[in-house]
């Protein structure tokens, strides 16, 4: 989830990050720079994962279960993992108020808590930027997942506005951003393949600036812009396969 404004005047704020406060994903979700970014985003996960029917998929950092939900929707049986107790409270409730019977784990991608080879399907969306041993977690996702499955890892482009402002952000003091990595398409790429991982697909999304008229207006002209480049993309994905023995 992107999940971001960056103007103090607005309610949906870096908090949902930050905090990570199922509140602020919420108020993120009804604002409708929110509806807009996430509406790209979640195109992008699903065109790059493929169909989901009938596997099993993990999903990291699940937050309140909005992706997980979306995902069992379509099919799948879905557990979904995070490290932050209040955030599974909530996905526990969106799990109820749905009729969803998505599993859904306390832990961290450092240290799964699964057997080898588990899952068909792997999904990392802005996990990996917050975590301080990528290599571990990615070899963690590799160990987990099953012959012939994908992973998908969704970070924080470099090369945006949005990903400027949150760097000035973390000058002037945030804590999260400063610690925080965005990556290039690049070095993104590269993640995945360092643990024998074969790269399919690589993509960005959401060109616009972090505001919510200039999503309105450039929107429709995302994918579009996608066909031809990852530079400026606010969110880059990347999909990998592990080969079948």
């Amino acid at each position: 989830m992107i999940c971001n404004t960056s103007l103090p005047d607005k309610r949906a704020t870096d908090e949902c990050l930050v905090e990570a406060l199922p509140e602020s994903y919420e108020r993120w979700r009804r604002s409708r720079l929110g509806r807009i970014t996430d509406a790209l985003e979640e195109r992008l996960i699903l065109d790059l994962l493929g169909p989901v029917d009938g596997l099993d998929v993990l999903d990291l950092g699940c937050g309140d279960g909005d992706m997980a939900s979306r995902f069992e929707r379509l099919g799948a049986r879905v557990t979904g993992l995070d490290a932050d107790p209040r955030m599974l409270t909530a996905a526990r409730r969106r799990a109820e108020i749905e009729s969803m019977e998505f599993a859904l784990v306390l832990g961290r991608v450092e240290a799964l808590p699964f057997p080898d080879a588990s899952f068909d399907r792997v999904v990392a969306v802005t996990v990996l930027c917050f975590v301080r041993d990528v290599d571990r977690a990615i070899a963690e996702m590799a160990r987990v997942l099953r012959p012939g499955g994908r992973v998908l890892i969704g970070e924080f482009g470099r090369w945006s506005l949005w990903a400027a402002i949150r760097r000035i952000r973390g000058w002037l003091g945030a804590t999260t951003w400063k610690s925080v990595r965005f990556r290039t398409a690049r070095e993104l790429r590269a993640l995945p393949e360092a643990h024998g991982l074969v790269v399919h697909r690589l993509r960005g999304s959401i060109y616009y600036p972090p505001w919510e008229r200039a999503a309105s207006l450039l929107a429709r002209f995302d994918p579009r812009i996608a066909q031809w480049t990852t530079f400026g993309a606010a969110f880059i994905a990347v999909t990998a396969s592990k080969p079948a023995k």
